[in-house]
């Protein structure tokens, strides 16, 4: 595969052999990055566990000190005051059955995260199928089950990311846009990292940061020094 020439100039400014830290990583994400929009930058990080194994599952979210650069578009399902109060927390969507319908007979998708209260999971079961496999569907571990519905929605709105592991046991997560520069992104990194590293199963052996790239939307991976992070 080619790469662009804007792609190869920038790989030029990264030595492939090296770790670098947290500061001078961030500094090469930005500088790397040569698209005519504003790229999101992204950090992979592949850990030692198996996925595959209920006891050894990462996930979780955290709201980034400086937020995601991104506007989440959120819906919520809920009804009563429960729908009051996400209304008023800013919500961009809420509803209930009348939602479920719209989603599954128009293939309806104008939203990046979906809010629910327990009360109405039995509902929203209906959309496993299609919510699963795009990442949609709300879970308790993410914040996005539950009865403070306004909260929820105002984290965010502020800058919440979600963090799972893929089936290659990586987890992939946006840490903010190249405008933020490197400080920010730095302190955003920091902080999603040491959710992870907390997030830890007890049942996983061994190393537990196998490896962790940050790269904009455009630009060239950059690795980061593990063995520090941890």
């Amino acid at each position: 595969m080619s790469r662009g020439k804007k792609y190869v100039d920038s790989a030029k400014l990264i030595d492939r052999s090296v770790q670098y830290d947290v500061a001078e990583a961030m500094d090469l994400v930005v500088k790397t990055a040569k698209a005519k929009f504003d790229e999101t930058v992204e950090l992979h990080v592949k850990l030692g566990v198996d996925s595959r194994h209920a006891d050894q599952q990462v996930r979780g979210a955290i709201v980034l000190p400086h937020g995601t650069g991104k506007t989440q578009r959120v819906l919520v399902f809920a009804k009563g005051d429960k729908a009051e109060e996400a209304k008023a927390a800013g919500a961009d969507y809420v509803g209930e059955m009348d939602l479920v319908e719209k989603i599954q007979k128009e293939n309806w998708f104008d939203f990046d995260v979906v809010v629910a209260t327990p009360d109405m999971m039995g509902v929203v079961g209906r959309l496993g199928k299609v919510l699963g496999p795009k990442g949609l569907m709300p879970s308790p571990k993410a914040g996005t089950v539950s009865p403070n519905v306004g909260q929820a929605v105002t984290e965010i709105k502020a800058g919440k990311v979600e963090y799972r592991l893929d089936k290659t046991n990586i987890i992939h997560c946006p840490i903010g846009k190249v405008s933020f520069g490197p400080q920010k992104l730095s302190e955003n990194f920091q902080a999603l990292m040491a959710a992870i590293i907390k997030a830890k199963p007890a049942a996983a052996k061994g190393q537990y940061v196998r490896s962790c790239v940050c790269a904009s939307t455009m630009g060239p991976g950059v690795k980061l020094n593990a063995a520090k992070l941890v």
